[in-house]
Formats: C-alpha cells, sequence, structure tokens
C-alpha cells in the first residue's frame, strides 16, 4: 500500500503539468492574438487610404507597409474591416480575449453573456455606421453598407433608422430591466430616502411659525416708523414713455419659422451651382448617358428623410417675473444716460468737421487697370463632341464589365480640360476594386492622365476624369471681366481660373491665410502666380496692398518692378524691390517679422483682433496717429523658388517664414510660396501645417503628389495649368486661367505710369546678429537729441525695445533703432537678441542719472 500510495504521489504532479501545458499555451495564444488584431486594426484605421492597396502584395518586398504588423496588419485591417464589418471587427478581438481569460480559468467575465452581447453588437453597429456614412469609409465595411442598402431599399430610410433605434432601446430594457414598474419603485425608494433626509435636517414647524411672524412684526415696524423716506406702495409696471414695448412672442414646438432679412446675401461657394451668369450663355453641360441595362431608381436617404433647414435664431424679447414677496420696496433710481467718453467725443467731432479719413487720398487720382489691358482670345464656348461622349461611355462601361464590374447609371460632365465621368456602381461592387482599374482604364481610352475619384464628396458617386482631346482655352481676361469677380467683397480675392464644371473658382487670400503652390518646371506654376498677382492688382488699390516678391531666378517677377512705387515692399538699403540675393532674402523676412510683431503691439494698443477692425477704427479716427497709429496694408509675401532658398540657408529662411505663417494672419501679412521640388527636405512639416491652403500643378512622380497634397492625383495631372486645389477639406480640379507675359508687362506698364508715391513701401529696419559686433564706440557728441530721455524709459520699464521707444517718443523705426543702438554702444542695455527685447543693463534711475553725469563730464 504504501508503494502504491508513493507512485501514485509521484504521478499525479507531473500528470496535472502535462494537462496545464496546453491550456497555457492556447490560452496565452488567444489573448496574444487579440492584441495583435486590436494594434493591427487601430493602425489599419489611421492610414487604411494608404493601405489597403497593398493588403494583397504579402510577397513584394519592394511595398512598404505603414501597419504596426506590417503587411499582415494590412491584411488583417482589410479582411476583418473592410470586408467584414468594419469597426465592429474590435469586438472579435475582445471575444479572442475573453476565450484566453476563461481557458486560463480567469473569471473577469461571464461567457455566455458576453457572447450574447458582443454578436447583438457585432450585427448591429455596422448597420450603424452604414446609415451614418453611406458606404463611405471603413467604418461600416461591406457588411454593413449591403445589409443598410437593402433594408433601405425595403423599408426606406426611415423604417432603417426606427429600425436602429428600437433594437437599441429594445437592448437596454432587456439588458437593465427598464420597465416601467421597476422605474416607478426605483424613484420612490429614491424620493423616500431623499425625503427622509431633508426633513431630518429641517427645524420644526413650532420653530417656522415663530420666525415668520417675528419677520412680519419687523417689517410692519419699519413701515411704520419709516413713512417718508421710504414709501411702501404695490409695484406697477409701466412701460416707459418713449419705449415700445414688445410683444411677446409664442415660440411654436420644432423649429421656429424665422423670416429672413432680404438685405442678406445668399452665401456663395465654389460648389454652389447657383453663382451668377458671367456669360449669356452657360457653357456648363451635365449629359445622362443611357446604358443598356435599365437603371435602378434610387432609394431616399436619410440626409433626404432628415433634410432640415435652419435659419437665423431670433432671441425673444426677456419677459420679466416679479419674485413672490409680500412686501414691496419702490426706491426711486436716476435714469442712465450714456456718456460718451471724451475720446469718442474727439473722434466724432474729427469725423463731422473732416470727414472718415480717406487712405487713398495720397493716389486720389489714381485709376485702376481696365480690362482691355488683357489679351481677348475670342470666344471660349465649350464645343460638345457628342461622339467622343458615347465612344468614352461604351468603353468604359465595356472594361468595367470585362471586370465583372456593372454600372447602373453613368452621367458626363464636360468642362475645360477634362470631362467628368460619374457612375454608379451596382450594389455589391467594391470601390477599391474599381479604383485599381485606373492604368486599365486609361490604356482603353489611350488617355494621358485619368484620375479616379472614389467615392466623390458629398455624393454617392464614383468620378472618373478623362482629359478632352480638344480642350478649351480659360483667358485671363474672362473671369477678370466676370461679375462674380468684378462684385465680390472679399478682401484679397484671388481667382484661379474655372472648375471642372466650367465655373469660376475664386478664393480669398485673407481666409487661406497662405498657399503653397507646387509643380514641375513647364506645367503652369509661373502662370499661376502671375494669375494670382493680377488678380489683386486688378482689385485692390496701392493704398491697400504691398508685396514682397522674392526672385531666386531673377527672371520670373523682374515685370513687376515698374510697380515699385505703387505697390512693392523693400528693407530701407535695398537698390531694388525684387530681391533676389538669398542674404537679403533672409534679412527680409526678419523684417517682415519685426513688421508683424511692430503690427500686433498697435492691435493690442488699439484694443483689436485683426487688421480690418484696426483699419476701420483708424478711418474713423478713433486712434491717434501720434501714439504711432497708422493705416495699415496687407503686405503678400511672394517666393517664387523656395527650393532654393532652403539648400543655400535652410533653417535662416525656414524658422522666419514658419514664424509668419504662424502668426502673421491677423495682422495681414499673407504668404505665397512656389517649388518645382516638392520634397519633404523642402517643405517640411513646420511649414505644411501652417499652409492650409495648396495649388498642385503637375508633378513627376505620386511621392511628390502625396507631399503637397497628402494624397495621390497630382501626378496624373496633363500639364499646361491642369491644377489641383486643396483648400484643408476638399480637393478641386481647376483650369488655371492663362495670362501671357505681354499682358503682364502692359498692366505693370498702365500702373507705373501713374503718379506713385515717393518709394516704395519700407520696411522695418533689421541689424543681423552678424552686424551687431560692429557697433562702434559711443560718441557722447553725436549722441541723439532724445538719448537721455529713451535711457529713462528704458530703466524705468526695464525693456530694451526698440517698438516701445517708437511709441513712446513717436518716432520712426529707424532712428528709434539709431537711439537703441547708441544705448548698447554707451553700455545701457545689452546686444541685440532676435526677437526678444534687449537686457537692460543699469537697475535704477538714480544709477542712471550717475550714469548720464560721467557721460556729460
Amino acid at each position: 500500500m504504501n508503494k502504491n500510495t508513493q507512485n501514485k504521489s509521484t504521478e499525479s504532479p507531473d500528470k496535472g503539468k502535462f494537462l496545464s501545458k496546453p491550456r497555457v499555451f492556447f490560452g496565452l495564444t488567444f489573448i496574444l492574438f487579440s492584441i495583435v488584431l486590436t494594434f493591427s486594426f487601430v493602425s489599419y484605421l489611421m492610414n487604411w487610404k494608404a493601405d489597403q492597396s497593398q493588403a494583397g502584395t504579402m510577397l513584394d518586398k519592394s511595398i512598404k507597409s505603414s501597419n504596426l504588423f506590417g503587411k499582415l496588419g494590412d491584411w488583417l485591417g482589410n479582411i476583418f474591416i473592410f470586408e467584414s464589418i468594419g469597426v465592429a471587427s474590435f469586438i472579435i478581438a475582445f471575444l479572442f480575449l475573453v476565450f484566453g481569460m476563461v481557458i486560463l480559468k480567469k473569471k473577469m467575465f461571464k461567457p455566455w453573456k458576453t457572447v450574447g452581447h458582443s454578436l447583438f453588437f457585432i450585427c448591429w453597429l455596422p448597420i450603424l455606421f452604414g446609415a451614418i456614412t453611406k458606404g463611405q469609409g471603413v467604418l461600416s465595411g461591406v457588411y454593413g453598407y449591403q445589409i443598410m442598402d437593402s433594408l433601405n431599399a425595403i423599408i426606406g430610410s426611415v423604417g432603417l433608422w426606427l429600425v436602429l433605434v428600437s433594437s437599441i432601446a429594445l437592448y437596454f430594457i432587456l439588458e437593465f430591466n427598464l420597465r416601467p414598474s421597476s422605474i416607478k419603485s426605483k424613484l420612490n425608494d429614491i424620493n423616500e430616502s431623499t425625503i427622509g433626509k431633508v426633513k431630518s435636517m429641517m427645524p420644526s414647524s413650532d420653530e417656522n411659525f415663530e420666525a415668520d411672524e417675528e419677520l412680519i412684526e419687523e417689517l410692519e415696524a419699519h413701515k411704520e416708523e419709516t413713512p417718508e423716506k421710504i414709501k411702501v406702495t404695490e409695484v406697477v409696471e409701466k412701460p416707459a414713455a418713449k419705449t415700445k414695448v414688445p410683444e411677446p412672442v409664442s415660440i411654436p414646438k420644432g423649429f421656429p419659422e424665422v423670416p429672413v432679412s432680404a438685405d442678406l446675401d445668399p452665401i456663395i461657394t465654389p460648389n454652389n451651382t447657383s453663382f451668377e451668369e458671367e456669360n449669356k450663355t452657360d457653357f456648363s453641360q451635365s449629359f445622362n448617358l443611357p446604358l443598356d441595362t435599365k437603371p435602378k431608381v434610387p432609394t431616399s436617404t436619410p440626409e433626404q428623410a432628415f433634410d432640415m433647414s435652419f435659419s437665423k435664431p431670433v432671441t425673444p424679447p426677456a419677459t420679466t417675473v416679479a419674485p413672490k414677496q409680500d412686501i414691496k420696496f419702490n426706491v426711486e433710481v436716476a435714469p442712465v444716460i450714456d456718456i460718451l467718453d471724451d475720446a469718442d467725443i474727439k473722434s466724432q467731432e474729427l469725423v463731422d468737421k473732416h470727414g472718415l479719413y480717406d487712405h487713398k487720398l495720397d493716389l486720389a487720382k489714381f485709376q485702376m487697370p481696365p480690362v482691355d489691358l488683357l489679351k481677348d482670345y475670342g470666344n471660349e464656348e465649350i464645343s460638345i463632341n457628342k461622339e467622343e461622349l458615347e465612344e468614352n461611355k461604351n468603353k468604359i462601361v465595356g472594361l468595367l464589365k470585362n471586370f465583372n464590374v456593372g454600372i447602373s447609371e453613368i452621367k458626363a460632365t464636360i468642362g475645360p480640360t477634362v470631362t467628368l465621368y460619374e457612375i454608379v456602381p451596382e450594389a455589391g461592387i467594391r470601390v477599391a476594386a474599381i479604383k485599381k482599374l485606373q492604368d486599365d482604364i486609361a490604356l482603353n481610352l489611350s488617355a494621358l492622365g485619368i484620375r479616379i475619384i472614389a467615392p466623390m464628396p458629398g455624393k454617392g458617386t464614383i468620378g472618373i476624369e478623362v482629359p478632352r482631346k480638344n480642350p478649351t482655352m480659360v483667358s485671363m481676361r474672362s473671369v477678370i471681366a466676370s461679375q462674380k469677380f468684378q462684385n465680390t467683397d472679399m478682401d484679397l480675392p484671388v481667382v484661379f481660373g474655372k472648375t471642372i464644371s466650367n465655373e469660376i473658382f475664386m478664393a480669398d487670400l485673407s481666409k487661406m491665410p497662405h498657399l503653397l503652390m507646387a509643380g514641375a518646371t513647364g506645367q503652369g506654376k509661373s502662370v499661376g502666380i502671375n494669375a494670382i498677382l493680377t488678380s489683386l492688382l486688378y482689385k485692390k488699390h496701392p493704398s491697400e496692398l504691398k508685396f514682397v516678391m522674392v526672385d531666386p531666378k531673377k527672371v520670373e517677377l523682374s515685370l513687376y518692378s515698374k510697380i515699385e512705387r505703387h505697390y512693392l515692399a523693400k528693407l530701407p538699403d535695398a537698390e531694388e524691390a525684387i530681391i533676389t540675393d538669398t542674404n537679403k532674402v533672409i534679412n527680409t523676412l526678419n523684417s517682415l517679422c519685426i513688421e508683424m510683431d511692430t503690427r500686433y503691439d498697435l492691435l493690442k494698443n488699439a484694443f483689436c483682433k485683426n487688421l480690418k477692425e484696426y483699419n476701420k477704427k483708424f478711418t474713423e479716427r478713433k486712434l491717434n496717429p501720434e501714439n504711432g497709429h497708422r493705416y495699415l496694408p496687407y503686405i503678400v509675401l511672394v517666393v517664387d523658388e523656395f527650393a532654393d532658398l532652403i539648400m543655400t540657408a535652410g533653417k535662416e529662411v525656414e524658422l522666419p517664414i514658419a514664424r509668419l505663417a504662424q502668426l502673421a494672419r491677423a495682422v495681414g501679412i499673407h504668404l505665397i510660396v512656389a517649388t518645382q521640388r516638392p520634397s519633404v527636405n523642402v517643405i517640411t512639416g513646420m511649414i505644411k501645417a501652417n499652409f492650409p491652403a495648396r495649388a498642385a500643378f503637375r508633378v513627376i512622380s505620386s511621392v511628390d503628389s502625396r507631399t503637397i497634397l497628402d494624397s495621390p492625383g497630382a501626378d496624373q495631372l496633363i500639364g499646361k495649368g491642369d491644377m489641383l486645389y486643396f483648400n484643408g477639406n476638399e480637393i478641386l480640379r481647376l483650369q488655371c486661367a492663362f495670362v501671357d507675359t505681354p499682358e503682364v508687362e502692359r498692366l505693370a506698364e498702365f500702373i507705373g505710369e501713374q503718379k506713385g508715391y515717393a518709394s516704395a513701401f519700407i520696411l522695418p529696419e533689421y541689424v543681423s546678429e552678424d552686424s551687431t559686433s560692429t557697433v562702434g564706440a559711443f560718441d557722447p557728441n553725436e549722441k541723439d537729441a532724445l538719448f537721455e530721455e529713451a535711457a529713462r524709459i528704458i530703466v524705468s520699464t526695464q525693456q530694451g525695445s526698440t517698438s516701445m521707444l517708437q511709441r513712446q517718443l513717436k518716432l520712426g523705426y529707424n532712428r528709434a533703432g539709431r537711439i537703441m543702438d547708441q544705448l548698447e554702444a554707451s553700455g545701457i542695455v545689452g546686444g541685440f537678441n532676435g526677437a526678444k527685447a534687449r537686457e537692460v543693463l543699469i537697475s535704477d534711475l538714480h544709477s542712471l542719472e550717475q550714469f548720464l553725469e560721467d557721460l556729460r563730464s
């Protein structure tokens, strides 16, 4: 017996270890697979547009993936999220975690209850996201979109949402036992416990009654003792003699119908089809091309079912409710009189005497350039070639049919350069299946620059842009002479050209607020810059706009040298306004930073948020010029070749450009930066983050397209002004307006022959760090007359700022800078410290007076 028991005792531990090893192995495997799925899904959702096409290229080493788990993560994300149930795939990863814990005998979850809840949300979540996103993106997956589309066709959008809402409501009712009787009993329990606590805290009824009697006796005694000083009467609400009492407004349930004033202008967006007619004939043509198969009747969408029009809210007049009290004291209050301060009274007197300040008075006879200076290229109507449309339609339909991609509807929109074919695929067709056929469609159509938009923003279609065989020119004259441009109220209107539907496209540079342009040589980038400058010259007076032009190539912007005394800005010691030297570019950019800081000081002292508010106050004579205030024009910095500056100067150029892009918008300084090489070492992340508006002409590779637009497409353009414009939300394809060199010369000559200012707009003087060591020894005999007063201001405020001397002593920047150099040479302030104020070396005024006395002797 002892031997047997000993044998059993020695065999049982080995047997237990053997049985436990598979359990631990499978449990940990399930948990590890759950972690892999979770991080693969998260990484796939962050980069699914770029990595989706790599799901089937597992063995191709030349293609790199940005997924945390590489191509395996892309494959898992594509299988579970895109092709299956969307974001509900995270529930599958959670179930693997639950199974692993169950195998390891970690009872953290109830297995069967957890599985039941998970299955419900696996079925419900994809349909919900499918109804919300309409199949766009990957949130719903193919399953969610197809089920949603089938339910939408069977029971309609209202029925679909009713099923979704009722199912989730039923789930919560069953899960949390939300029956009326149970809810009522819980509320009763809460009320009883709350009432018990309140009763325990309240004094007895006898104490309350005695306190009330004492309060009434005190009030009556006070009423009898002071009948003259405080007259006790009942409050009678009477409207003022000159005040019209507004009638009460009854607000019905739901959305109120509020009348909108007829004076409000309609908001016009680039995609709005209600543009005013620029010409008598509308050239935008859309054709519904019939198919052999019968098109499906589109069903109503949730947007149509729940369409609501919002109007401007109107606050109803407030009604005064008198508090409940027995005795009221009527105290006579003196009427409130609005008293204007002295500054407002003085400004109003100046306006009455001299009128509003006219910033155009210095060049009152300046004439804006006429449209006749631009060349008329004749008829620009779009010619419709129905044979070409029918041929391309048949080729597209036939090719997609060969790849088992059915189409229920196709429509064509003819633009100046390309024709947009919008197709509606049959139910169950994957969008990725059509996007992969881009090269096959281009080969079948024998066309260059096929671009597929899948899906089109705001539409349930897929767009295929096909270049036309005979494109139409878009001239600068046609867009400048349009009523849309002539009647615009934009601050800095820029007209690029025409959209794919032949509508004139404009944008406000002050709202962009900066523009980044890229394009290979000869693709229309320089013409685009000339189109932007021409738009601004045709719309803004010289007193309202100044250009800072940087042209490393020395030939592109030289045409505008004739308008130097009207529109250009330069450094005080610069001979030419158009900058070509790299060292002068660095000084100019830093000078713009000084101008930006000075303008922010002016806006702060004027209590204004932006340049428009500041100029309005100055026009109304509310700002005193003796305090340094002046009318501030917009300043537009134009850099024609940014890559050359980065190669020669590097950080010295990138840092002031990034600083201006971050801060200069509010003070009216805007940037237009163009480059031929949109590589990552030229257009860095710091620059891209501050340039939300980007224009891309044709580039060489898709990598360059992703650098400038964060998406492919610019490598598929056809050149000659064909461009993509990204405004931060969507990408628009445009045909840039063409303006030739002789047209720019005529425009510059017309402006240059008129009377201009004495010189170009002078930017603040910038002293570089290298030149600070050249400050000579201090000569007391050559010190400025305001030297001592400036020294007292600097020491009393302990702030060595040139702009502060400008404001306090009412000086120009050059004289204030010379005084600051003298203060540095004498040892009162420290050396130049970039954008920061100089260090003050003398601590108090007493020490300063002794120092000045020594200087005099």
